[in-house]
């Protein structure tokens, strides 16, 4: 939903020389809206070791991002569409400003995409996916604006947001680079119309974390240390338990973790164990043969006793009746004899009771400088005003399954759509669409925030983001995702861009 339109130039912007670039285009301050996300340097190094410490735990236990249910896969509607609001107008890929795209048939995957990875409002480790941008400093992130601004709770940016360009399983071989500045359109920040939902983030120097020194310190100081850190858990027996407790020179810390008790269930319950239960004759004698609570339990076990253990077992049963249950009697040979008398009782297996050791390290010498984002993987230009009709290539990193289910991508590695833009738009008044525009492609979640990229060139890797992925959507009504759709890039969206791509970010160490 276009609020007001913005004059935009059409200059070619080169690094360096960006700011004299971005001249020819007016901007509109009330058009932009700028939230910080890590305010310090020591408050973004504390976000990078957040997502890497433990082998990048946190990376592996994110989920893709998940804000369209199947509810929202809608079928596309030709409704009018776009409408460009000035000359088409473009910023160059970085390396390329004076340097013309030479094209190639071949499918090479760019290195300036890869993941942003935060924590939503209900506490869950998300992530999208993103591409590294031209930018005055080389420190620019453009990603969908719904994987920076939490639009589900309602509140700020995203917390502890970072990206990952060429992310794998737990890796950052290019590092991790901790979002300072969110830039995004006001309509999109104040009233969540998703035909603005495209962001801007400028992102410190990355770090690299790993190849530090391990050494084991006391649990107080494991507390007080503000770095990298890791507490080792072993299983132990009792009576190292019992020594570890009772040595004060110890520096480990042992616990306990207590075991379940048995809890009585049916006998169809996964896993349920039988116990035989000791009851009178006549309790015996009513119960029913089969497999059940309150059964038989085999025949009737007879001892032969003395007489003094058959006298203590009738005293007992005075006392007791209920827990000596037996039946005491003689036999016609004289002798005393104990009759037991067993029914079924089912159980929900108990755990056993275990010991542990924790011990503490602190990991020194672990963080260093990975340098600017640009100066590394590169970056992509962006183009605005383009009309439909055009080739892009987008890419992202689909993991949610179809709404019929079937789960084609993994979230793992980078995919790719290749086709024309067209006009046919997602018709949705929930999220205020009116203006986007699709392309023909099967991914689903996860690709969220991927750039759809004008005028690649596979042999550099490089091309225009015209485009991110925001809504996913079945037009044919089978219940598959078979088109993506992006906010059109105009001078409103230029006009956000240029103000992120001149903002300086620095270092985190």
């Amino acid at each position: 939903m276009k609020r007001i339109l913005i004059p935009a130039g059409g200059a070619i912007l080169a690094t360096g020389l960006l700011a004299a670039g971005l001249a020819g285009t007016a901007t509109a301050a009330s058009d932009v809206a700028s939230d910080p996300m890590a305010k310090s340097a020591a408050a973004a190094k504390a976000i990078a070791q957040f997502w890497a410490e433990s082998n990048g735990a946190a990376l592996k236990a994110a989920t893709q991002s998940n804000i369209w249910d199947n509810n929202d896969v809608a079928k596309l509607q030709s409704k009018g569409g776009y409408s460009p609001d000035t000359k088409p107008g473009s910023a160059s890929p970085i390396g390329q400003e004076k340097k013309p795209a030479v094209k190639t048939q071949n499918v090479n995957f760019p290195k300036t995409i890869g993941k942003v990875f935060f924590v939503n409002s209900k506490g869950e480790k998300k992530w999208c996916s993103a591409t590294s941008v031209q930018a005055q400093y080389r420190n620019l992130v453009a990603t969908a604006g719904h994987c920076v601004y939490d639009t589900a709770g309602n509140t700020d940016v995203m917390s502890k947001w970072v990206f990952v360009p060429g992310y794998y399983q737990g890796k950052a071989p290019w590092g991790i680079y901790v979002g300072k500045q969110a830039f995004t359109h006001y309509d999109f920040d104040v009233y969540e119309d998703y035909d603005r939902d495209y962001a801007f983030v400028t992102v410190y120097n990355g770090i690299h974390v790993g190849g530090g020194k391990a050494r084991r310190v006391s649990e107080a100081e494991f507390d007080k240390y503000q770095g990298i850190k890791e507490a080792k858990e072993i299983e132990i027996s009792e009576a190292e338990y019992k020594k570890c407790s009772l040595d004060p020179t110890e520096t480990d810390s042992c616990f306990v973790k207590k075991g379940d008790e048995a809890q009585p269930t049916g006998p169809d319950y996964p896993g349920a164990q039988v116990a035989k239960v000791e009851v009178g004759k006549a309790k015996y004698e009513a119960a029913k043969v089969g497999k059940g609570n309150g059964y038989k339990f085999g025949e009737p076990v007879t001892e032969i006793v003395t007489d003094a253990e058959a006298a203590a077992y009738k005293k007992n049963q005075e006392k007791d009746a209920e827990k000596y249950p037996a039946t005491v009697v003689k036999d016609e040979r004289g002798n005393w004899t104990i009759t037991h008398y067993y029914v079924q009782q089912w159980f929900k297996p108990g755990t056993a009771t275990k010991y542990y050791k924790v011990s503490f390290y602190i990991i020194e010498g672990f963080v260093r400088d990975a340098g600017r984002l640009g100066d590394n993987v590169g970056g992509q230009g962006v183009a605005w005003n383009q009309p439909t009709g055009k080739y892009v290539r987008a890419f992202g990193y689909p993991a949610a399954p179809h709404p019929d289910g079937n789960k084609s991508y993994t979230g793992v590695t980078p995919k790719w759509c290749y086709g024309k833009t067209t006009k046919k738009l997602v018709g949705s008044a929930a999220k205020k669409i009116e203006e986007h525009v699709a392309l023909k492609c099967a991914m689903t979640e996860g690709a969220d925030g991927g750039p759809w990229l004008l005028k690649y060139s596979n042999s550099k890797r490089l091309g225009y983001v015209n485009g991110v992925t925001s809504t996913f959507n079945d037009q044919d009504g089978n219940n598959r995702v078979d088109y993506i759709s992006s906010p059109y890039f105009d001078g409103e969206t230029a006009s956000v861009y240029k103000a992120a791509a001149k903002v300086w970010s620095g270092k985190i160490i």
